[in-house]
This record gives C-alpha cells, structure tokens and sequence, in this order.
C-alpha cells in the first residue's frame, strides 16, 4: 500500500472523527489545531514518517499564504461597524499601538539576552507580531450581528495585523542583506510602506465593487446556479489579491478590504450568511491539512537545541509583552478591566506566523540566523496553540457569563431608575 494511500485514510479519519466528536469536543479545554497538530506528530518523523517537509519548504508557503487569505476575507465579512474612526477604536489602539510595541519589545529582547542584531530581531518580531485569525475562531465574531467590543476587536485586530506586519518583515530582510540603513531606507518607506498599503487599500475598494456590480447585473438577465455562486466570493479573494501584488500593494490587506466591501455591497443578508459559512468551511478545512503539517515539521534535535531560548520568547511574549501592550493600549478606553486583560491574553500566533516563516526563509533569510529564527517561531507557535488552546473556552464562557450578568444588572438598575 502507497505512502499516499495511508496519508488520504489517516486525513478521512480524521475529518470524520473531528466532525462526529465536536459535540464532546466543544465541551473540552482543547482546540481542534491540538488534535490536528498531535495526528501531524503522529504522522511525520516520529511516529509513521508518512509525510516529511521541512519548515523552509514553497508548498508550506504556499498553503500557509492561501489559508490567510480565505481567513482575511471570511474576517472582513465579519466586519459589522461604520467606517469611522470611533467605531474601530479598539482596532486602533490593537495595529496602531499594540503591534508595534510588540515587534520593538521582542527585537529588543532578542538584541539584548538571545545576542540578535537589530535587524534580526525586527525580523523575529514582524513574524511573531501577527495574531492568528484562522486559529481564533472561540475569541472571533460569530456571525455579522455580534457587536461584543473583545470579539470585533480581535477579529479586526486578527484581519489588519497579518497585512500590517509586512512593512517590518521586508525592514528586517533589508537589514540581513544591508546594515546600512541609510541606503535603503527612503525606499522602504516610500515603496514598502506608503505604496503598498495605498495599492492594497485601493484594490481591496475597487475590485469587489467591480466584481459585485457585474455579479448584479448578471443576475438580473439569468440567475447564477446556486452551487456555484459562491465561488464569486473566492473569486474575488484571488482576483483582488493578484491584483493588488502585481501593483506591489499588500494582497493580504485588500483582501481583508474586500471582505468588508462586498459586505456592504450585497443588501441581501441571505448571500451574505451564504458566503460567511463557506468561507469559513473553506477555511476549517485548510487549517486541518496546516496544523496537521506542523505537526509533521517538528524535529527533536532543533527543538531540543531551542528550547531555552524559544520557550524564553513564548513565555516573554504571552505573560509580558501582549497583556502588558494591551494594557497600555487601551488606556484611556472606556473598557472593564476583564476586557483589557483579555485583549491581551488572546495574542494567539498559529498560521499567519508561519506564513511570514516561509517566507523569509524563501526571501533571504539562510545561515545558523535562519535556523535559529525559524525554530523559535514554531516553538511559540506551539505554546500559543497549547495554551489558547487550552484556555480559550472555559475564558470565553466566564466572559460571555460575566458580560450578560453585567448587562443584566444595568438594565435592572435603569429599569428601577424608570420607576
């Protein structure tokens, strides 16, 4: 029997098992990435050796990119606020704030206790600095009428941070390739960092208008088949996407505008809760063959020789850094307290992160630096993926209890004021 055999047999078990038990499952502290990484253990070198990548490979790349993308758009679609400042407040203070004192706290630690240069760990923290919007899924909007502030937050914080963090891998390459900053700044800024979001934020407007507008005219003359109709929304996940890179703009952030426009542009809610669900079941799908792939990469050796230094960033950057950004970006918010420190205990990193590991290690990042980046990232990824894993139920329940107890309080005491 083929290797390829026993791989489709293990994966349709797998989804059989996950989809049949997720009824005990949900009841669990424990995440489904943490059955699919434990059967991707089981699967790679040390258990059956049934698959074999490694971290650097195009295919993880490729896969990871495509995942993000399906995962940015189905978070746009989530996206239920006005366009205004006020309405995204908490998205402000979480990219505006929080994101840069991450990437700045971690290069710096690296600096100072792991021996990095300043380039090295800006790279280090541009890759860690995105929190994941596939493997949030407990902590996310579930569906467009959820206004809970934690939720559209993290969800939104989840959907421009995997775009925002760009700017800062491409610094941190630069650096590697040139420590003379001064020859490459000014294009860094003027290209990396105006153009390309100013491209991607355009893309990501024009091109599902487009897309929306000709979708509606089509449909007025001859009804779509309704099982294909759905494919417009990934339609438009690759067209804006290509588009937006051959414009050297950030695909990641049109796609995320886009879920947002096309959103708005449809006035039937049915379509809209009809795009919602497939992309997310395009996206659950995808995150099984991902995680179950890191849990093939993982190798003793490199993690043994890691460990310290990996375990020392996973722990720095869960207990310190995240809650304590969150802590300071939200000052001045009107927020209960339990929500701030939520908003910075749910810092979780899983596919974006390893998206950004491929790709600099596919764009330039080689040597004893790579191997050491690379393993530290995949151990904090593991960390997030055990302890959110483990945690993000039963804190989400205590939440949502605290929340509605909180509201029913308020309205009892306005009720009583009526009186």
């Amino acid at each position: 029997m083929s290797v390829y055999i026993l791989d489709l047999l293990i994966i349709g078990l797998l989804l059989i098992s996950v989809t049949l038990g997720s009824g005990w499952i949900a009841r669990l502290p424990l995440s489904y990435a943490m059955i699919y990484l434990i059967v991707g253990i089981i699967l790679g070198p040390y258990g059956f050796n049934l698959i074999q990548l490694q971290p650097g490979e195009q295919f993880l790349e490729r896969l990871t990119e495509f995942v993000v993308l399906i995962s940015l758009f189905s978070c746009g679609l989530k996206m239920n606020r006005p366009l205004n400042l006020w309405a995204w407040n908490s998205t402000i203070r979480l990219i505006g704030l929080l994101m840069p004192i991450t990437i700045v706290a971690i290069a710096a630690i690296a600096h100072g206790f792991l021996g990095f240069s300043w380039g090295e760990g800006i790279l280090l923290g541009a890759i860690l600095a995105p929190t994941d919007p596939v493997l949030a899924s407990e902590v996310q909007l579930t569906h467009p009428d959820d206004h809970d502030e934690l939720r559209f937050g993290l969800t939104s914080e989840g959907g421009i941070n995997d775009a925002a963090a760009f700017p800062f891998v491409y610094f941190g390459l630069y650096w590697l390739k040139n420590d003379r900053w001064q020859d490459w700044f000014i294009n860094w800024v003027a290209v990396d960092l105006i153009w390309a979001t100013i491209a991607g934020f355009t893309v990501g407007i024009l091109v599902p208008r487009a897309i929306t507008w000709l979708d509606k005219r089509v449909q007025r003359s001859r009804q779509v088949d309704e099982l294909m109709e759905d494919f417009v929304a990934l339609g438009m996940i690759l067209v804006t996407y290509a588009i937006a890179e051959i414009l050297n703009g950030y695909g990641f952030l049109a796609v995320f505008v886009a879920g947002i426009i096309n959103q708005r542009s449809y006035r039937d809610p049915e379509k809209q809760l009809s795009q919602l669900n497939f992309t997310e079941r395009t996206e659950k799908l995808l995150e099984i063959g991902t995680i179950l792939l890191l849990g093939t990469i993982l190798q003793g050796e490199p993690l043994g020789l890691f460990a310290l230094p990996g375990l020392f960033i996973a722990g720095i950057l869960t207990f310190v850094i995240r809650p304590i950004g969150a802590w300071i970006s939200t000052i001045g918010a009107n927020y209960h307290p339990a929500r701030r420190w939520l908003f910075g205990w749910f810092g979780i990193r899983g596919v974006g992160s390893l998206y950004y590991l491929s790709y600099a290690l596919g764009n330039g990042l080689e040597g004893e630096i790579a191997a050491q980046i690379a393993w530290i990232a995949v151990i904090v990824i593991l960390c997030s993926i055990v302890l959110h894993g483990v945690s993000a139920t039963p804190l989400m329940k205590w939440y949502e209890r605290h929340i509605e107890a909180r509201r029913g309080r308020l309205e009892q005491a306005l009720q009583q004021n009526d009186r």
